[in-house]
């Protein structure tokens, strides 16, 4: 059984707050046509907004990136070792306690630059999906008030 960690619980509510809400405008047929028609204009509308935007809003949104990434082998430890060995030997301290915490820094900023590239990119993900979404609703709006339908 997976244990939910707060890492993934905090993923996963990133994902829910990130999807849109999809709010439907209501249709109605301002020429008096059937409900069956009705619908099989929803259907047709649907389809061609589709095709015509290439956003399909059933399909769901990609999943968000994480920001966790591993600190082994990407070298951020070890510039940060050096750094800190440099300034504390400069500065008259151990060279040694200051590589220690350099690489502890150095690996806490690989991190933290991991997760803000994360955050933004889920953020222009997001604004994107908006905007397709926002195409797709007018393309749609066209299509039913081209067959008589007043969309609100």
């Amino acid at each position: 059984m997976i244990k939910p960690t707060p890492l993934l619980l905090l993923g996963v509510a990133g994902w829910l707050a990130a999807a849109p809400v999809i709010a439907q405008p209501y249709v109605y047929p301002a020429r008096g046509q059937s409900s069956s028609r009705q619908t099989r204009d929803e259907a047709d509308c649907y389809v061609w907004a589709t095709n015509k935007t290439g956003f399909d809003p059933a399909r769901p949104a990609p999943a968000p990136v994480s920001g966790d990434t591993k600190v082994t082998g990407s070298g951020a430890r070890l510039a940060g070792a050096g750094v800190g060995a440099v300034v504390s030997g400069a500065t008259g301290g151990s060279a040694g306690t200051g590589a220690v915490i350099g690489a502890a820094a150095g690996g806490v900023t690989r991190r933290i630059r991991a997760r803000n590239a994360a955050e933004k990119q889920n953020a222009q993900m997001a604004a994107d999906r908006q905007a397709r979404q926002a195409g797709w609703d007018q393309a749609r709006t066209a299509c039913l008030t081209g067959r008589g339908y007043s969309v609100r």
